[in-house]
Parts: structure tokens; C-alpha cells; sequence
């Protein structure tokens, strides 16, 4: 993790995450912007690892900053700050495609705690959005619903994604060529008919193949 950028429109807690981010990644600086032009200014200027962003902005929403970023900068993992603990903001950030989930109402020492996850190839997840993914999709799947079981090595390939594991990183990791993953993916994604790596995410957790906590 080397740099990473801070999208929160609160003073206090905006310089707190700038101060103490380097306890979460050691080896990372913090830069930060209060509003989402000025997001869009040091995304223009500088390579981030990782964004920590608010949803409610001063000039529009962090869901669609992270959905902007996915185009523009594919490579940034995107981790939502909020207030907001309910379905419609949770899953909306997801699809968007974040890859995390903080609930500010926590210590912000437990806040680091979860961001560290990402270091460990776990999405950030506070227990409370965990535990409403995992409700969302803890009914069985109808057969319907799934025309056909994963294979090993398409689970083995869903985990490392879901774990935010770029394609050559898997194929690396799998002893597998980028193109070869890249078919794999594209098999899981018609499989689970989903779309982007965030939803891998929910089904990562919702298949037992990592853990949201």
C-alpha cells in the first residue's frame, strides 16, 4: 500500500484518518479532499492504492465518485466511509463497486482494525454490513437461480478476486496464464450472473469462500 487517498468532508475526522492511516499501512501516505472536484484534482495528479471515501459530499455522492473511479482508475480499491448501515446504501456502494464498507459510528480505532483486512486479501466489512450481506443471500438458491455449480478451480479463481487480487496477480498465484484466468472469469461471471468484481465480492462471502469478518 503506498498511497492512499481520503474523501471526507469533516474536518476532524478527514485529519484523524490523514494522521493515523500509516497505523493501518505502515509503509503509506495519506492525502485527502474534502469534495469530490477536489477528488477528482489529486486523482488527476497523483497513483493511489486505495480510496476511503464518504458518501455524503458537498457536491454529490461518494457511491458515484467510487463508480466513477472504477472507469477511470480500475486499479484504486475503493472502501466506503459512512454513517449509512441500511441495504439500499450498502448494496448500492457495492454495485457501484466498492470494496469495502466502514460504519463511522464505530472507534476509529476498530475502523483501522477492519481497513487492514484489505493487507490480509479480506474486504473491509464492519461486522453490521457483514452480517446484513449475509442475510441478503443466506437463502438457498433455487436451481434456477444457478444454472450450474462452480468448478474447484473457478472458486479458487472467485476467491482471489474477491479478494481484490488483480488478474496476473491470480494467474501467478494459480500457476495460470492472465488469459486463461481471464476466461475463468468470464465463465464465473455468466455462471452467477454478475457483472463486476464487487458483486464477486457478495458472492464470495454468500459461497463461504472468504471471510466477511
Amino acid at each position: 500500500m503506498r498511497t492512499v487517498l481520503v474523501v471526507e468532508d469533516h474536518d476532524d475526522t478527514r485529519h484523524w484518518w490523514e494522521k493515523h492511516i500509516s497505523e493501518a499501512f505502515p509503509k503509506a501516505r495519506a492525502m485527502s479532499a474534502a469534495t469530490i472536484s477536489e477528488a477528482r484534482v489529486l486523482l488527476g495528479k497523483e497513483e493511489f492504492s486505495l480510496a476511503l471515501v464518504d458518501i455524503n459530499l458537498p457536491d454529490g455522492s461518494g457511491i458515484d465518485l467510487v463508480r466513477e473511479m472504477g472507469r477511470t482508475h480500475p486499479e484504486i480499491y475503493c472502501v466506503i466511509s459512512t454513517i449509512f448501515d441500511d441495504d439500499e446504501h450498502i448494496f448500492s456502494a457495492l454495485r457501484a463497486g466498492a470494496m469495502g464498507y466502514l460504519i463511522k459510528e464505530q472507534p476509529l480505532d476498530r475502523q483501522i482494525q477492519q481497513l487492514r483486512a484489505v493487507l490480509h486479501g479480506q474486504p473491509p466489512l464492519s461486522p453490521s454490513v457483514a452480517r446484513r450481506i449475509l442475510i441478503h443471500f443466506s437463502r438457498p438458491l433455487e436451481e434456477s437461480e444457478s444454472t450450474e455449480a462452480l468448478t474447484d478451480r473457478e472458486k479458487d479463481v472467485l476467491q482471489l478476486i474477491a479478494k481484490g487480487y488483480s488478474r496476473p496477480e491470480v494467474a501467478e498465484l494459480l500457476g495460470l496464464t492472465s488469459n486463461t484466468v481471464a476466461s475463468y472469469t468470464k465463465v464465473i461471471y455468466q455462471k452467477l450472473n454478475i457483472s463486476r468484481r464487487a458483486e464477486a465480492v457478495i458472492e464470495g462471502v454468500r459461497l463461504g469462500l472468504i471471510d466477511p469478518y
